[in-house]
């Protein structure tokens, strides 16, 4: 008999660890509280929870794929090792004085984020390469062995090195690596040209140092996590999900640490695109909410967006600008501080405001007993009757609702003069609207309608707060599939092993060169290749080819796809034409008359994706839900409480109907259908809330009726 894949899947929260075992095609998964001190505890913990549920030994697991939001959590603390940077004498100040572009223009008083390291943390050394790559200065080793010397004699565990144009000729960074080596050889190295070898110097600094700041932290917790699991009997390799949405092996992830800053919620993008090729949608809002962040991101063809640049830690009012620059192959969604554990107070404007702060798994919300005394997110849904408190995460955690009720009323009731319930809906509407109005920005900018899109909602909290997105967006259909509660955690189970290669080699098709092209892009599908074939040294490894163009002068530049054949027999009219046509696609017309640059070359090396089959949809016949309690929930698009039934979705078969409102539970998440819709249950155990049609005569009669009673 053929032996079952076993393989695990793990996500670190800022509230919950997410894990999740697959025993050939049956999953068995639990969330357990983050352990802040020792992260790796938590995953035993939840490892031996899920084995235990399979019915296996921790060492039958074959594989094992981790994805985390420490690398996030030390940027955005700042907790991070000793740091110091090297650059090039002149350069020093480049990522305190950032782009000198103002985020909020009308500000008076705006206050730029202060830099990862401040002055005294930056040394400079002598040398320069133009902006062709050409030596305009030499750098010997006698120029960086005092600067050196003045690192180790203040106590730096880890190094930064990034010079003027080292993506365009490395000569001189390598040469500093390399007496650090010798000098400190102890000590963490990065260096820019490895780790973004792009051009625009703040974003590469600031890259750069970001990896050299959290790289020990890193290092140390992927070395305990290995030794644990090692003591638990686990003898498969580890790896770790990236924040391009594909999989690494845990030496290149503690090599290049600042690729897994963004880990958790490109699992999450990769599992809702999973979910959109199942169902043949083209046009997909994934809506990811967990204990200490929203992420939203757009699917089209289901395929994520992906970017070259982020910000972690936006700090005025999550506005792009506000934050630290990365610049590593991502996915591209809009994050904001919304998550189940988002504190809430009142302003100087006496107006409600939620987040960034999170109350975590220590204490957390008010009503998990553990010391939380501000209100979070949880709280007003559990004073709203989102959240059945004798029942939570399975029934193995009690929520205390009188605790939820004092903090909400101490906090924000008795500063605004309104009762516990009241308060909890405000806090509710407002981080609801913060997340609606984060996705509707997010779609204009990319030129979308998010009424044509269909929600598919995972995380820990998203079940309870999509419907009432759905509402505010005008989106008509949500999908909740099962194992929402640890959807991320699935969605690294469905990514392939990728490596994306990058590189600033500028040019303009007035200049084409298809020679250098070739070599360029052959090199680059080279290095790529070589990362992937680490970790898998068998499968077939495709190439996916991008570069990045814009019009002369202009200031940034849109991703152009090219095929294999366009890329290794590259023509000028075929890139001019690829440009044109994504340009007017994206600006509604191009500009006549104008040279076309290209400044960045990319090749992306991947293991095929997995296979998905097209699942089957339900239209008939509808079976009847069976309830399994009366609740009361607060409905705010009605302003009022309604009378409805809590059904668990364990026992939910194909076909199963229930309109709204009403509360779905589950082990790791709860559903809110609201007043204005029904859902269905798939053949795949996915939820479909769609709109109510209480007049059509073919809708099934549990999708029309008289609305729930108020009380």
């Amino acid at each position: 008999m053929t032996k079952q894949s076993v393989r695990l899947g793990v996500d670190i929260g800022g509230t919950f660890t997410d894990v999740v075992l697959e025993v050939g095609t049956t999953s068995f998964s639990t969330k357990v509280l983050t352990t802040y001190v020792a992260p790796e505890n938590a995953i035993i913990d939840g490892m031996q929870q899920v084995c235990e549920k399979a019915g296996i030994a921790p060492v039958e697991i074959d594989q094992i794929i981790h994805g985390t939001t420490l690398a996030t959590n030390a940027l955005i603390e700042r907790r991070g090792a000793k740091t110091a940077l090297i650059t090039t004498e002149g350069f020093r100040d480049v990522i305190e004085m950032r782009t000198e572009s103002r985020f909020e223009q009308y500000d008076l008083n705006l206050t730029l984020p202060e830099p990862l390291l401040p002055r005294q943390m930056r040394f400079t050394v002598p040398g320069r390469m133009d902006a062709t790559g050409a030596e305009l200065l030499p750098l010997t080793r006698e120029d960086i062995v005092p600067v050196v010397e003045r690192i180790i004699a203040a106590g730096f565990e880890s190094v930064a090195v990034g010079l003027i144009h080292s993506y365009l000729n490395d000569a001189h960074e390598r040469l500093v690596g390399e007496v650090l080596a010798e000098m400190m050889p102890d000590a963490m190295v990065s260096l820019s040209c490895e780790v973004s070898p792009q051009m625009r110097e703040y974003e590469r600094f600031n890259t750069v140092v970001a990896n050299a700041y959290i790289k020990p932290l890193m290092k140390s917790y992927l070395g305990r996590l290995e030794g644990r699991l090692r003591d638990e009997g686990v003898r498969c390799n580890i790896f770790l999900m990236h924040s391009g949405g594909g999989i690494i092996s845990i030496e290149s992830a503690a090599e290049f640490p600042v690729r897994l800053v963004e880990s958790g919620p490109a699992g999450g993008a990769v599992f809702a695109a999973n979910i959109a090729a199942r169902y043949g949608l083209d046009k997909v809002l994934s809506f990811d909410m967990g204990g200490t962040t929203a992420k939203i991101c757009l699917i089209k063809n289901q395929t994520p967006k992906t970017s070259r640049v982020f910000e972690v830690a936006r700090t005025y009012r999550f506005k792009k600008g506000s934050g630290m620059p990365i610049s590593i192959p991502v996915i591209d969604m809009v994050e904001i501080g919304a998550g189940g554990g988002s504190l809430a107070h009142v302003d100087a404007m006496r107006q409600i405001r939620v987040g960034p702060e999170s109350a975590g798994s220590e204490p957390g919300p008010a009503c998990y007993g553990r010391g939380g005394d501000k209100p979070a997110v949880t709280d007003a849904d559990v004073v709203l009757g989102k959240l059945d408190p004798d029942n939570f995460a399975g029934g193995t955690m009690q929520l205390d609702h009188e605790a939820s009720k004092k903090a909400l009323k101490s906090v924000l009731g008795d500063v605004l003069d309104m009762d516990a319930r009241t308060a909890a809906f405000g806090l509710a509407e407002v981080v609801d609207e913060n997340m609606a109005n984060a996705a509707r920005v997010h779609a204009v900018e990319n030129g979308e309608d998010l009424s044509e899109y269909t929600m598919i909602a995972f995380g820990g909290a998203a079940p309870l707060h999509a419907g009432r997105l759905c509402e505010k967006l005008g989106v008509d259909r949500l999908l909740v599939p099962p194992g929402a509660g640890v959807g991320s955690a699935i969605g690294f189970l469905r990514a392939p092993f990728s490596f994306e290669a990058n590189r600033s080699v500028y040019m303009t098709l007035a200049g084409f060169d298809p020679e250098r092209i070739k070599t360029l892009l052959a090199e680059l599908q080279a290095e790529a290749t070589g990362f992937v074939r680490n970790c898998d040294a068998n499968s077939e490894i495709l190439s996916e080819f991008k570069v990045y163009m814009r019009y002369s002068g202009q200031g940034w530049e849109i991703p152009i796809t090219l095929t294999q054949e366009q890329a290794m027999n590259p023509d000028v009219a075929t890139f001019e034409a690829r440009f044109t046509e994504d340009y007017v696609k994206l600006f509604g017309r191009a500009v006549e008359g104008m040279d076309i640059e290209i400044t960045v070359w990319s090749v992306n090396a991947t293991t095929p994706p997995e296979q998905v089959a097209r699942s089957k949809e339900i239209s008939a016949p509808y079976k009847t839900a069976v309830i399994s309690g009366k609740c009361a929930i607060f409905d705010p698009a009605a302003g009022k409480v309604l009378s409805s039934y809590r059904y668990d979705r364990a026992a939910f078969k194909t076909g199963t109907v229930i309109r709204g409102a009403a509360q779905i539970t589950e082990a790791e998440t709860t559903i809110i259908v609201p007043q204005s819709r029904a859902a269905i249950c798939q053949p795949d155990g996915c939820i479909d809330i769609v709109l109510r049609d209480d007049d059509a005569q073919t809708a099934p009669p549990q999708y029309r009726g008289s609305e729930g009673a108020s009380t």
